[in-house]
């Protein structure tokens, strides 16, 4: 889908050592495969499947997600952060198109 936005909040800074809160949604019609078009046709599932999170290239936190999540999925956790760097977000659809979007943080 091209219209599908990621949306991420991330803290520009923090303090060595603290834990932050981290907010993610992304705006995606989810489509169950059990519906039919005009015509009879099913129409393809196509739901995000998988949520990533790396920090720096390092997991803080991911799950599989199953087929009765709602349309645009909000994900909100929790990341202790140690030093200024990158987070990288990944969302992956039935389809394997991957939605991704990274922020910086400056540790002070």
């Amino acid at each position: 889908m091209a219209d599908s936005k990621p949306r991420v909040k991330v803290p520009e800074t923090a303090a060595a050592g603290e834990v932050i809160v981290i907010k993610t949604l992304i705006s995606h019609v989810m489509e169950s495969g059990q519906r039919k078009d005009k015509d009879g046709n099913i129409i393809p599932r196509k739901i995000i499947n998988k949520f990533t999170c790396e920090f720096n290239g390092k997991p803080v936190f991911s799950c599989d997600i199953a087929p009765a999540v709602s349309a645009n999925p909000y994900f909100e956790f929790k990341a202790k952060v140690a030093e200024s760097g990158t987070f990288k977000f990944a969302w992956v659809d039935d389809d394997g198109t991957i939605y991704a979007d990274e922020k910086q943080i400056t540790v002070k």
